[in-house]
């Protein structure tokens, strides 16, 4: 498992299995509070995770550009949410793309994801 993670093509499917795998990527602890700073920074861009996400992901967001309607982001309120490794990846690559015009690493994915399962009911 530990190969599979350091070589970033198998994540788990639970929230908590994807933080360790990302975690062990990332050869760190994730930091909740390095993960909310990130998510509501905009990076020297337009956009923040927080502009479609809102900055306490807990409820309903709206994208940005088109006006969609998007699920709540922390799983303790999105119970779906990070538990389809493949769609996790999706994304992630695709929003950090649009956030930061490149990839997430792994340790910001790691932080961003220990934040938003820190959220709780």
């Amino acid at each position: 498992m530990l190969a599979a993670a350091l070589a970033g093509t198998v994540w788990a499917g639970t929230p908590q299995e994807q933080l360790s795998a990302l975690s062990a990527q990332a050869c760190r602890s994730p930091s909740a509070a390095q993960g909310q700073q990130f998510f509501n920074a905009t990076h020297g861009r337009e956009w923040s995770c927080a502009s479609c996400h809102n900055a306490q992901p807990t409820g309903e967001g709206k994208h940005a550009n088109t006006g969609k309607s998007i699920s709540a982001l922390a799983p303790a309120f999105n119970p779906e949410r990070f538990t389809d490794p493949a769609k996790s990846e999706k994304w992630f690559r695709r929003n950090c793309n649009d956030v930061l015009a490149r990839e997430c690493t792994s340790a910001e994915k790691a932080d961003v994801l220990a934040w938003l399962m820190s959220l709780k009911r």
